[in-house]
C-alpha cells in the first residue's frame, strides 16, 4: 500500500506540475547544445529598411545563427514609428520573453525616458540587455558642391537646409542643438522616414546636409557627396581632428546638454530582449553576440559594407543608460527643451 500511495502521489504531482506549466507558460527554449534548433529568432528594428539600424540588424541576422546553439533562422522585422518608440514599447510590453524576439532601437531613447516624452511605455533599465554592436561618432555633413568648408564658413551662411528623420534622432537633435548653442543658421526639414531618404534628398539637392552616425554617412563621404565638418565627443578613425560640438558651445548650459546627448554614442547600435527573458536564455544571446563580434567573416563583411564593429557588453551598455537617466530634474527639464521626440 505504501508503494502504491507513493506512486499515486508522484503521478499526481507530475500532472499538477504539467498543468501549472501549461497555465503559466513555459520558455520556448530547452537549454542545451540545440537550444534554438528548429526555432526562428526575430530581430525587431525600429526603423524601415535601408538605414543604419536596419543594415546592422541584417548583418547580424546573417551571422548570428552560427553562434547560437541549434543554428536557428534569424529574420528582421521592421517596425518604424515615433523614432522607434513604437518598437521599444512593443519589445517592452508585447513581445514574449522567450528568447525568440530581440530588438534594436534609437540609442537616444534614454533621453526620451528622461524627459518623459508622451508615448514612452518602456523602462530601459528593465530590458534584458544584450549589448551594443558599435559605438560611433555623430557628425554634421554638408554637400560637397556647397562652399562651406569650415565652421566659420557655416557661421556666415544665411541659411543651410538640413534634412532629418524628425525630433529624437541624431539626424535632427545634433543640428538642432548646434543651431541653438553655436548659432548656425540651420533650417531643419524633418519628416524623412529614414536616414537613407535624407541621403537621397541630398543627392537630389533638396537639402544641403545631414547629421547622424559617421558609420552610416561614411560611404557618402568616401564618394565625395558630402564633407564632414563637426563631430560629437566620440571619435572614429578619420575624423579625429574635426571640431567637437561641445567645444563650440557659447555657454555652459549648451556644453552640458551636448555632453549628455553624446553619452548614447557609446551604445550606438543597442540590442535588447524583453524584460523577464530567462537568465539562461539571455546568456546564450549575450555570448552569441560577443562571439559574433569577433567572427572574422562577420568583421570582414562589416568592413566591406562600411559598418564599424565595436561591441559593448550588456553591463557597460546599461551603465551608459543609467548615467543618462540619472540627471537632476532641472537638467532633465533643460534637455527636454532641445531634444524632442515625435513622428
Amino acid at each position: 500500500m505504501e508503494r502504491f500511495s507513493a506512486n499515486k502521489r508522484n503521478a499526481w504531482m507530475g500532472w499538477t506540475l504539467l498543468l501549472l506549466a501549461i497555465f503559466v507558460g513555459t520558455p520556448a527554449l530547452v537549454f542545451g547544445a540545440a537550444a534554438y534548433e528548429g526555432k526562428v529568432l526575430t530581430i525587431v528594428v525600429g526603423y524601415k529598411p535601408g538605414g543604419g539600424y536596419d543594415r546592422y540588424a541584417r548583418l547580424a541576422a546573417k551571422y548570428l545563427p552560427k553562434h547560437l546553439p541549434g543554428n536557428p533562422a534569424v529574420v528582421v522585422q521592421n517596425m518604424p514609428g515615433a523614432n522607434s518608440i513604437i518598437s521599444a514599447n512593443h519589445l517592452y510590453g508585447v513581445a514574449k520573453p522567450d528568447g525568440l524576439t530581440i530588438g534594436t532601437f534609437n540609442n537616444g531613447l534614454a533621453t526620451a525616458q528622461l524627459t518623459k516624452v508622451a508615448g514612452v511605455q518602456y523602462d530601459l533599465t528593465k530590458f534584458a540587455w544584450i549589448g551594443s554592436l558599435a559605438s560611433d561618432a555623430v557628425i554634421l555633413t554638408i554637400r560637397s558642391d556647397l562652399p562651406y568648408k569650415t565652421v566659420d564658413d557655416m557661421r556666415k551662411a544665411k541659411e543651410i537646409v538640413i534634412g532629418t528623420t524628425g525630433p529624437g534622432s541624431s539626424t535632427h537633435d545634433f543640428p538642432s542643438i548646434l543651431k541653438e548653442f553655436v548659432g548656425f543658421n540651420f533650417k531643419l526639414v524633418p519628416g524623412y522616414s529614414s536616414s537613407a531618404d535624407v541621403m537621397l534628398a541630398i543627392e537630389r539637392k533638396e537639402v544641403d546636409g545631414r547629421a547622424g552616425s559617421y558609420d552610416s554617412i561614411k560611404p557618402f563621404i568616401d564618394r565625395g557627396l558630402v564633407r564632414p565638418l563637426i563631430r560629437s565627443r566620440t571619435a572614429s578613425p578619420g575624423i579625429e581632428t574635426l571640431p567637437v560640438d561641445e567645444d563650440l558651445a557659447k555657454d555652459a548650459k549648451g556644453k552640458a546638454i551636448m555632453v549628455v546627448a553624446s553619452a548614447s554614442t557609446k551604445i550606438y547600435r543597442p540590442y535588447v530582449a524583453p524584460p523577464g527573458t530567462p537568465a539562461d536564455v539571455i546568456k546564450l544571446l549575450r555570448d552569441a553576440f560577443a562571439a559574433m563580434a569577433k567572427d572574422k567573416e562577420f568583421l570582414a563583411e562589416a568592413k566591406k559594407t562600411k559598418l564599424s564593429i565595436d561591441f559593448t557588453p550588456a553591463e557597460e551598455s546599461l551603465k551608459v543608460v543609467r548615467e543618462v537617466l540619472n540627471q537632476p530634474p532641472e537638467m532633465a527639464q533643460e534637455i527636454g527643451k532641445y531634444i524632442k521626440f515625435g513622428e
